[in-house]
């Protein structure tokens, strides 16, 4: 008879258990539901005195100082991960900013000759303008141009001035 109840109260206790893991929430949802929590107001209808939530919508708002450059190797115009991420950002604001054109320089370092530098700061303009156009954003809100080497944003004469050369930038048209 005692062995009986210690192994029902030893299954009750794993059930227990069991339905009280398998009904926990994970992080990810814990997280959520605060978050979605926090997202939600109260408010009182003035008609009839009832209490309803309404979801607060946070808007974003972006300027044209969110445009952020982006950075190439040296001799090159493939779009690194980090340039791509940067992109998308950028199409984003230029999504929100809808009547907003934007002129895409292209700039490369003092090594090369000017011609071969005007050609290559054109390609990685170019390489910036397609990425974006594929991300949704209109090619006629975009342009291009070359400065080649001649507004270098560092004027050193290392390799960490020739990096911050290197680079496609944004600017309102």
């Amino acid at each position: 008879m005692k062995k009986i109840n210690v192994m029902r109260f030893v299954l009750i206790v794993a059930l227990a258990s069991l339905l009280a893991t398998g009904c926990a929430m994970t992080p990810a949802q814990q997280e959520q539901d605060t978050t979605t929590s926090s997202q939600q107001t109260q408010s009182t209808d003035t008609n009839t005195g009832a209490v309803t939530e309404e979801k607060v919508v946070e808007e974003v708002t972006y300027t044209v100082s969110d445009l952020t450059r982006v950075h190439f190797d040296f001799d090159s115009y493939v779009l690194k991960p980090k340039a791509r991420r940067t992109l998308a950002q950028n199409a984003e604001v230029l999504k929100a900013l809808s009547g907003l054109k934007v002129r895409i320089e292209g700039h490369c370092d003092e090594r090369g000759s000017d011609e071969y530098n005007l050609a290559l700061g054109e390609r990685r303009a170019q390489a910036a303008m397609n990425y974006m156009a594929t991300l949704g954003v209109p090619a006629s809100r975009m342009s291009t141009i070359s400065y080649g080497e001649e507004k270098p944003l560092d004027p050193g004469h290392d390799e960490e001035a020739w990096a911050k050369n290197r680079r496609a930038e944004f600017v309102a048209n």
